[in-house]
């Protein structure tokens, strides 16, 4: 009952013009490229301004350009390597979700997640918070590593352990995580999509709202 209350708790705060719709806008734009079979086209001539420009303004609405982050002396032209990158990723990468979180899966995660990490620059020391959201807007494969998600599970780094407690907790309460069939919120119509929410996206909508609520 609590996973339903928080997720249910959550859309009712999502609209067209609120920041929650934001995860929406920005997975719809990466997910509608993989849909149509043109991963490679994300950072071509035409569209890697745009794809830059969604992940950069879905960053800033999520708290990420804040002054203790690099990325708030960063312009949009930064994150151009980073799409380069998801451009040239499998096809199985946005298939991958916390019900099929198997070993080989698995380390495709921490694959992603090291690809990620060196298109940031390592000197930049970009975290996992960072990373995983970027995981979660583009691929949504996994919920946001975010300080209070670490604190409520006991979870500081992404790495195989991590993985496998989150794919335990989905086990555990599978039958209310798939109780869910969200669709994303469309920008041009003001509708709903036809591209639904992963599990992965329903986790961490239950996991903000949940402290959320509490704080």
């Amino acid at each position: 009952m609590p996973i339903i209350k928080y997720v249910n708790g959550f859309l009712k705060d999502r609209n067209y013009t609120d920041r929650y719709s934001s995860f929406d806008y920005c997975y719809n734009h990466f997910y509608s490229f993989y849909k149509n079979d043109k991963i490679n086209e994300l950072s071509n001539e035409k569209n890697i301004e745009d794809s830059c420009y969604k992940l950069w303004f879905y960053l800033a609405s999520w708290w990420m350009m804040r002054w203790s982050s690099f990325l708030l002396w960063k312009s949009i032209v930064f994150f151009q390597d980073l799409i380069k990158e998801i451009s040239i990723m499998p096809k199985e990468y946005w298939e991958i979700d916390i019900d099929n979180y198997t070993d080989v899966n698995i380390e495709v995660l921490l694959k992603i997640r090291k690809i990620l990490k060196t298109s940031l620059w390592i000197s930049n020391n970009p975290s996992d918070t960072l990373i995983t959201k970027i995981m979660l807007w583009v691929f949504w494969n996994i919920p946001a590593f975010d300080q209070y998600f670490r604190k409520w599970l006991n979870l500081w780094t992404v790495n195989k352990k991590s993985l496998k407690i989150i794919k335990q907790f989905y086990d555990k309460n599978k039958n209310d995580l798939d109780s869910f069939s969200i669709k994303t919120l469309d920008f041009r119509n003001w509708e709903n999509s036809e591209i639904f929410y992963t599990k992965a996206k329903i986790l961490d909508m239950y996991w903000f709202w949940k402290w959320y609520d509490k704080s």
